[in-house]
């Protein structure tokens, strides 16, 4: 791939990262406005900062992780590179870069998007208008997804971006599962209560799956089933198997369009990620620890991503 398609390419694999990022930031942010409390029945909102690794950056401007100052800092604070604010302007920044490649109707939507976060104020986000305000922005997510799938050229393009899109999918889904496994493990009184059903509920509904997960669990709300439904379930689109086999189809094709099969390829990074999510059970991750689990997964992404760099985008992050 020369430099300029490989620019080109890069462009295209953050935008779909970006643009996921925010989707899921949202989601996340609603189900625990929604559903998701603690032991004593509260609310919390530090589990998010933690989620996102931002507690150094979070803490150094506030002292403590209340709702307003959660939300501010992951809706509206651009200085925080992992906001909602921030994600899309740097998505749309990307897209200005392919402005000549895409569709006249994905920059004219990103442009409509970022202009109805460039207004929203504070007073927007009080716990009363969260709901509403986190549906738009997933639905403004979900467009965008729809625009590039109907109007998108299937090129170098598009191909990174939806490799892009895979790696954020697994990415997310391995770090809600991780922060949330073993701190909503229940209490011996507590197993089975509604108070466990409901923390359980609000995990799956953080990733867009409680009702897939029903169709095919439609009884109980088991730790390990929750799990290995996220890990497993190749018909549901964010499981980190369904991901790590698409990923493993995208670079395919994406090599063979780009005449680069001569191209330093990340083939033994998929082929860990595909016998982990293929060649795995659920007890088995469980016996030898599920952090371990996804920290391997975590560390694999990271070498895909650096690979890809080299391979593709001419560059190592």
């Amino acid at each position: 791939m020369d430099s300029l398609l490989a620019r080109f390419a890069e462009n295209s694999f953050w935008m779909a990262r970006y643009m996921e990022r925010a989707e899921n930031l949202a989601r996340i942010l609603d189900v625990n406005e929604t559903f998701a409390q603690n032991r004593e029945g509260v609310k919390e909102w530090l589990p998010i900062v933690q989620l996102h690794d931002d507690a150094e950056r979070f803490f150094s401007i506030h002292e403590e992780a209340t709702a307003d100052l959660v939300l501010h800092f992951y809706v509206l604070d651009r200085s925080n590179p992992t906001s909602i604010a921030a994600t899309v302007q740097m998505a749309r920044e990307n897209a200005r870069s392919l402005r000549h490649l895409i569709s006249t109707e994905t920059w004219s939507h990103l442009n409509v998007f970022h202009n109805r976060l460039q207004k929203l104020a504070p007073e927007d986000l009080a716990l009363s208008n969260l709901s509403r305000v986190c549906a738009g922005i997933k639905e403004d997510c979900q467009l965008h997804t729809g625009i590039i799938e109907g109007t998108g050229y299937r090129n170098q393009g598009w191909y990174a971006y939806q490799i892009g899109r895979q790696i954020e999918r697994v990415d997310q889904t391995t770090r809600l599962l991780d922060i949330n496994y073993h701190r909503l493990l229940p209490e011996v009184d507590e197993a089975g209560s509604p108070l466990d059903a409901s923390q359980w509920n609000a995990l799956l509904r953080s990733v867009a799956g409680y009702h897939a997960f029903r169709r095919v669990n439609p009884r109980g709300m088991q730790p390990a089933k929750v799990a290995e439904f996220l890990l497993f379930d190749l018909a549901f689109p964010r499981s980190v198997a369904l991901c790590i086999r698409e990923l493993d189809g995208l670079v395919e094709r994406l090599a063979a369009l780009t005449g680069r099969s001569d191209a330093p390829m990340p083939i033994e990074t998929l082929r860990t990620l595909r016998r982990i999510g293929t060649e795995t059970g659920i007890d088995d991750v469980l016996a030898s620890g599920l952090h371990e689990f996804l920290d391997q997964i975590q560390r694999h992404l990271i070498t895909l991503t650096d690979e890809l760099g080299a391979a593709w985008f001419g560059q190592r992050y």
